[in-house]
């Protein structure tokens, strides 16, 4: 995926909502619409676009289907992040 996806995934205040949820362990897709005020068809939307950045994996048990983070993925946003800053021990 992209960085332009995964940056655009992350700049909605919902979705990194849901990142943080999932920063615990693995959430069915019910658990997570219950911690919002919006239509479980808004979250549907929100989860997808984090799936297409690759920002989370999902996995079917039984009728549930399970979100968990991409952690890889995370920190290699991270590690860009960093390098955007540059040395910190050069004076500049």
């Amino acid at each position: 995926m992209g960085l332009q996806t995964t940056l655009k995934a992350l700049a909605d205040p919902t979705r990194r909502e849901i990142l943080n949820m999932l920063k615990d362990g693995a959430l069915s897709a019910g658990e997570i619409v219950e911690k919002f005020p919006i239509s479980g068809a808004a979250i549907s939307r929100h989860l997808s676009v984090l799936r297409e950045a690759d920002l989370i994996r999902d996995r079917r048990e039984g009728k549930f289907i399970y979100y968990e983070l991409n952690a890889s993925v995370l920190e290699e946003i991270m590690l860009w992040i960093k390098d955007l800053g540059g040395n910190s021990n050069e004076n500049g």
